[in-house]
């Protein structure tokens, strides 16, 4: 019996959202990933959303996050260590996804000589990857970088073929040794300068050839980064200015000879959030590097490595956008307020659902350019990846911040502490609007394409007329953006508004094309008929709002 003083009893509250599978309880995932051509073997997809979503991984995401990264620039005799300790729960969360091949399964053919690409390894590994961000996002930069340096380090064979074979390996080795002594490796990146920032081509890092210059040669380069994430990993690529003009290198942890290489790290950045990741601001003390493809190409040659990481920015903003949606919907079914559960409050309903066609139009667009990452042999695959990368990352990304914040309301001040994982996804979700480009660079680069490839544009409008049918809203939409086209002095200035009404139009048409009617139909009207909105729960009123929430986790 209870004492007459006792007051602590823990009612109306909704069980840790915690031991669910992120695979099997996404409908939207799952229809996307059949849809765009991924091809999982042996329910591994399953498998890994049940990881994923265990209450053991989310205790490992809270101690990585709860004990951030610490840099020992020197020992306790003045030499230099230049070493940056991670808590052992973010170990283990990179063995988790390096298990799964997130950190290279588009590349692992390359380890088998002979061997084609597997189909959808693309489509497979970004559905890996949104699950992983959902069990905890700061591990995936490394993860993101090592995938996206592959097509780099292809453009010099000697590079590749020292590199690549231990990079494809399912491992992750976390010992601090030159790389031919590692049973894998990682790879870090470092292109942005305290004076330039996106301005690539104002840094001012020198490279000097040790002897002959030239691809696969060594230099020395002299210099810092602003910004290089992931300074544990085994090697880096990095621009530099060398004779030639701006150049792409390969900067090892290790010099030929096994000693380490003068990479000097100042501090780690004190981050909003991606706090279980370090990211470092470094200077280079004559530390030697390999030249990767001609100097004065450095842009070029690290551009298919920014566009990779691009996908994976839009596919973790969906991921945390799924993430947030999926825990307002599980306390609400929870919770109850007057008498009624708050899922069912008509308000509340109509919040949920209006975030929930959100979270499907995301995930739809992102995982139909995954599949052109894997055709992207293909013409009209190729326009689709050069044109609608940078259309993705910019409309994903800007919907997260929005969208989390909303789902943080719907758990009130549970979900304002940092004891819930919303707290952690909420200071997680602007780096990928950030990285790699932030909202002004993502139009511009569309711009550019626009303006070199004007066929592209073309290309992709020609297959969303494919899928319009007779939707007159999805049709005065592509007529919109054709009227655009053609007013380049306006478009200069409205970039903008041009690409995210190329996303939503995108986006609506692939739901047209795939998802259920009650999905697209107000998805489409809301978004593109309705007047401007500037809040979630506001123009869907109209439609089956509960069917809605229903499909984007189903009921237990």
């Amino acid at each position: 019996m209870p004492t007459p003083f006792e007051t602590h009893e823990v009612t109306n509250q909704s069980a840790p959202f915690e031991d669910v599978n992120l695979f099997t309880t996404d409908r939207v995932l799952v229809e996307a990933v059949a849809r765009e051509g991924g091809v999982a073997i042996g329910g591994e997809l399953d498998a890994f959303g049940g990881v994923c979503g265990s209450a053991a991984s989310a205790e490992l995401a809270r101690q990585a996050n709860d004990s951030p990264p610490l840099l020992r620039t020197h020992d306790r005799n003045g030499r230099r260590r230049d070493i940056v300790e991670y808590h052992p729960a973010y170990h283990e969360l990179m063995a988790i996804s390096c298990s799964a091949g997130l950190h290279a399964r588009a590349w692992e053919h390359l380890g088998k000589p002979g061997t084609p690409r597997a189909a959808g390894s693309n489509v497979v590994r970004s559905a890996g990857c949104y699950m992983a961000a959902q069990m905890e996002p700061g591990h995936c930069c490394p993860v993101t970088m090592t995938n996206a340096a592959v097509p780099t380090l292809m453009i010099e064979p000697s590079v590749a073929s020292d590199w690549i074979p231990r990079i494809v390996r399912r491992s992750y080795d976390s010992s601090f040794l030159p790389a031919h002594e590692k049973l894998a490796v990682t790879i870090g990146m470092g292109m942005t300068e305290k004076q330039g920032g996106t301005d690539v081509r104002a840094n001012t890092t020198r490279a000097e050839p040790v002897g002959a210059s030239g691809s696969g040669r060594r230099y020395t380069l002299t210099g810092h980064k602003w910004f290089m994430s992931a300074p544990m990993s085994d090697a880096f690529l990095v621009l530099a200015q060398a004779k030639g003009g701006l150049s792409c290198f390969l900067l090892p942890r290790f010099r030929d000879d096994g000693s380490v290489n003068a990479l000097h790290f100042q501090r780690l950045k004190d981050k909003l959030g991606n706090r279980s990741n370090a990211s470092s601001e470094v200077e280079f003390h004559a530390a030697e590097a390999v030249l990767i493809g001609e100097e004065g190409r450095g842009v070029p040659a690290i551009i298919e490595m920014v566009t990779a990481t691009r996908l994976d920015c839009a596919v973790s903003s969906a991921g945390l956008m799924r993430s947030a949606l999926a825990r307002a919907i599980h306390h609400t079914r929870h919770r109850s307020v007057a008498g009624r559960r708050l899922v069912d409050q008509p308000l509340m309903a109509e919040v949920l659902a209006d975030m929930a066609l959100d979270v499907e139009a995301a995930t739809a667009l992102t995982f139909r350019l995954a599949r052109a990452f894997d055709h992207a042999e293909d013409e009209r695959a190729g326009a689709w990846r050069r044109l609608m990368t940078p259309v993705t990352k910019y409309w994903v990304c800007k919907l997260a911040p929005a969208l989390v914040y909303e789902a943080m309301e719907c758990l009130g001040g549970n979900g304002y502490v940092e004891a819930d994982a919303l707290a952690r996804i909420y200071r997680e979700v602007p780096v990928n609007a950030i990285w790699e480009g932030s909202g002004n660079v993502m139009a511009l680069d569309v711009l550019r394409v626009l303006q070199r490839e004007p066929d592209v544009a073309d290309s992709v409008i020609e297959d969303l007329e494919r899928s319009v049918g007779g939707d007159a809203h999805l049709a005065a939409g592509l007529a919109r953006i054709r009227a655009m086209l053609h007013e380049p002095r306006l478009l200069d200035r409205r970039a903008r508004a041009f690409v995210e009404l190329l996303a939503v139009v995108t986006a609506g048409a692939i739901l047209r094309a795939h998802a259920p009617q009650v999905v697209a139909d107000a998805f489409i009207v809301s978004r593109l008929a309705s007047p401007q909105r500037t809040s979630y729960g506001q123009g869907i009123d109209w439609t089956d709002v509960r069917t809605i929430v229903d499909r984007a986790l189903p009921p237990a």
